[in-house]
């Protein structure tokens, strides 16, 4: 075998450019992480104002003093023939103390009614006596001129009730 000596060529300019990529690597590494950290996350602008109203209870109305105890919520709806609405809910009973009959005046609007729409349901519902710590299910049936598909989903629903009886 025959074995050739180096030129001087690869001796001398092989380290070269060896030595100049690897400064060329360092250099774009650096760049990129200049540009990284002088960038900056685009603003976002918030158009509500304060957090979304989740859903849940219905809000009380009035100056009753079971206020503080009644809870109404679970608000659901179903056709029950042409103009017909049966809306199903549950009260809560949050005291240590018995209610008797509970009359309730309740109105049914949207997350998206404005302060003059017209409520998407209003009627009145008596509720039998609710024990301490107890809820009873209650169960109206109240006319509409909406179809079931017309009306919103439960997570856009919003109820307001009134204590109605007992007297304060």
């Amino acid at each position: 075998m025959i074995r050739r000596k180096a030129s001087r060529f690869s001796k001398v300019c092989i380290p070269l450019v060896t030595y100049y990529a690897e400064g060329v690597r360092n250099v774009l590494i650096l760049m990129f992480a200049v540009l990284a950290a002088c960038s900056t996350a685009p603003e976002t602008k918030q158009t509500k104002s304060g957090p979304p109203e989740p859903p849940g209870a219905a809000a009380a109305i009035g100056k009753h003093p079971l206020n503080k105890y009644v809870e109404v919520m679970g608000f659901r709806m179903a056709e029950q023939g042409a103009g017909k609405l049966k809306i199903t809910f549950a009260v809560v009973n949050h005291s240590e103390a018995d209610i008797g009959d509970l009359g309730l005046k309740i109105k049914l609007i949207t997350t998206a009614a404005k302060p003059d729409d017209p409520p998407i349901a209003e009627f009145e519902a008596k509720v039998p006596s609710v024990g301490p710590q107890e809820n009873k299910d209650v169960t109206v049936t109240v006319p509409t001129k909406l179809r079931i598909y017309e009306l919103p989903d439960w997570q856009f629903l919003r109820a307001q009730f009134e204590i109605t009886s007992p007297a304060p």
